[in-house]
């Protein structure tokens, strides 16, 4: 049964009348009424009693209207939640990314995000790129920041939208034989201590293979995921680290000498799922601040 006779047969029993209930919904009397026959065929009762004053609800048409009215109004409200989605009035994006891109890079386009959009929400969530690629795949998140390459079943149902290269700089403990310098070779990193990110995470991987490289293996002595707890441990004196440059300010931290250490960023989603508007209004911010930062 379609829901727009429904909404005739309301008001004309609020109307009581044909005519009032038809300029009430803007339609003919005859349209109206051909409407009321037809469902009244359907159901096989009669759905009105004309009197003299005009139409009032039988028994059948009142136990209809009781169990019918929620469901147009429950129709009504997701009509009216859908629209307010697609005007980006209601809404939730959900984010996923590694530390450096979520102290670092989310919080500007957070912010200018809801500055634009108030009655959107931002969900941020904080995991290496292994487990924002999963959450992904599985429709818990709808945009993630990964390093690449992402390798896990299914990473070809993946799209990348946009990716940025992002530099990895050392940084020193204080005092240190290669303070005052702009930059580094590896060999010159031979027996150091290194304070360095999560084994197994992926910029912990570019870091150990730009190493290997140059024949040097690099002496990792504290392990952690945070660049804040990196760099804590680096003015301790634990030993040496690296972290991104948008951690830093242009003037510190020692490039590499051997060539550019660098990381590939991609902002990322599922392929088969279209974004939603408010994810897609986000994507768009979110790429401009990679372009614009990295």
């Amino acid at each position: 049964m379609e829901l727009t006779p429904l909404r005739y047969l309301r008001a004309i029993a609020d109307a009581g009348t044909m005519t009032v209930a038809a300029q009430r919904l803007g339609l003919s009397q005859p349209t109206l009424s051909a409407a009321v026959r037809k469902l009244e065929e359907e159901l096989g009762v009669d759905l009105f009693s004309r009197t003299g004053r005009g139409l009032t609800p039988t028994e059948a048409c009142l136990t209809l209207l009781e169990h019918t009215d929620q469901a147009v109004r429950n129709v009504d409200e997701g009509v009216r939640a859908v629209r307010a989605l697609a005007g980006l009035e209601a809404g939730t994006v959900r984010i996923g990314a590694g530390a450096t891109v979520v102290t670092y890079l989310l919080p500007g386009v957070v912010e200018r995000f809801r500055r634009k959009h108030r009655d959107l929400r931002v969900s941020v969530r904080e995991a290496g790129s292994s487990q924002v690629a999963e959450a992904l795949l599985k429709g818990e998140l709808d945009l993630g920041v990964v390093t690449l390459p992402v390798n896990i079943p299914g990473s070809g149902e993946l799209m990348t939208v946009a990716k940025a290269q992002d530099e990895l700089r050392l940084i020193l403990p204080p005092g240190h034989a290669l303070a005052g310098q702009t930059d580094f070779a590896w060999q010159e990193l031979a027996g150091e201590a290194v304070v360095g990110f999560e084994a197994g995470s992926s910029v912990r991987a570019v870091i150990d293979q730009a190493a290997a490289v140059h024949g040097v293996g690099l002496e990792v002595v504290v392990e952690l995921r945070s660049i804040e707890g990196i760099a804590r441990m680096v003015q301790a004196g634990v030993g040496v680290g690296f972290v991104s440059r948008m951690a830093l300010t242009e003037t510190t931290g020692l490039a590499c000498r051997d060539g550019r250490l660098v990381r590939g960023l991609a902002l990322v989603r599922r392929r088969d799922r279209a974004p939603s508007p408010a994810a897609a209004a986000f994507e768009q911010d979110l790429h401009a601040a990679m372009v614009s930062a990295l």
